[in-house]
């Protein structure tokens, strides 16, 4: 009797095994539990098309956010494949595509990287979202990862602004000449912190000329920063929005093509605040030919 009981006991154990084993077997779902890669980092995958290691789940993130792992081939289209980041209740808060640091056309998996820039979130909690490339839009080649985040609560509050470079591609008559005109100007969004003066601050990130390494590849490009070239301040009257510059190496002299655009990428970047219609520059002695 005592041997059956015995017996009886493993089976149980057994069968419980069985069922707990059968009941965590990924199902094709969002691992959305890190495990190690072996090189010490976290790793959130899915299908065994992609793997994230950057958030992790349930990080605390802030703006900009890295995101970065690997994906193979045939997650990318044309080297890239987009990034969102969503607020509790999916509003999108932000995207960016992130790019493949390497050959993308492969079965292989390729790393891939990118900074994620994000407006002020009204909810705790969110989603990153890497989502498949999909230029044919068929519903049987949709695809994505999702990863669950929480908001730094202690972020400093950000807003959305746009920063105008330029992409001589854009600028060209029938013959390839290029224009120097507003036609080239590109728009590019940034997130800054919300301050009391948002238009120096953005005109200052202009000149700073920081642009993405995605910016260039598109062929956006700018002369920014110029050495010894700065604003130093900014007056707002009846629409017209005064800019005084130190520019104590005559850096913004030149050819009239280049001086145009220079001074063109700033009126544009300044023309987005609906407090400013025109836009002036001291000493008239900047952006002369």
């Amino acid at each position: 009797m005592k041997r059956l009981l015995v017996v009886a006991v493993l089976i149980l154990i057994a069968i419980a095994g069985a069922w707990y084993g059968s009941s965590n077997l990924n199902t094709g779902s969002n691992s959305t539990d890190p495990d190690d890669n072996g090189n010490g980092d976290q790793v959130t995958e899915k299908d065994d098309l992609i793997r994230v290691t950057s958030p992790v789940p349930n990080a605390v993130v802030s703006s900009p956010l890295t995101v970065a792992g690997e994906a193979r081939g045939n997650w990318y289209f044309e080297a890239d494949f987009p990034v969102r980041i969503l607020d509790a209740n999916g509003n999108e808060l932000g995207v960016v595509p992130a790019q493949a640091q390497g050959d993308w056309m492969t079965a292989e998996y390729v790393p891939f990287s990118a900074e994620l820039t994000f407006s002020t979130p009204s909810t705790d909690t969110g989603t990153v979202v890497f989502e498949r490339s999909n230029p044919s839009g068929l519903p049987e080649n949709a695809n994505e990862l999702r990863v669950p985040i929480r908001f730094n609560a202690n972020a400093t509050p950000q807003r959305s602004v746009s920063l105008y470079y330029y992409n001589p591609e854009r600028d060209q008559d029938a013959s390839g000449n290029i224009l120097c005109s507003d036609a080239g100007l590109v728009e590019v969004t940034r997130q800054i912190p919300v301050t009391q003066t948002p238009i120096q601050d953005t005109i200052r990130l202009l000149l700073e000329g920081n642009l993405t390494a995605q910016e260039e590849a598109q062929g956006i490009e700018t002369e920014y920063p110029l050495t010894g070239f700065a604003l130093t301040g900014a007056n707002l009257a009846n629409g017209t929005l005064t800019l005084s510059f130190n520019d104590s190496n005559n850096r913004t002299s030149g050819g009239s093509c280049r001086v145009g655009i220079l001074w063109a990428q700033i009126r544009e970047t300044a023309l987005q605040f609906d407090v400013v219609d025109e836009v002036e520059f001291t000493p008239e002695t900047l952006f002369q030919p």
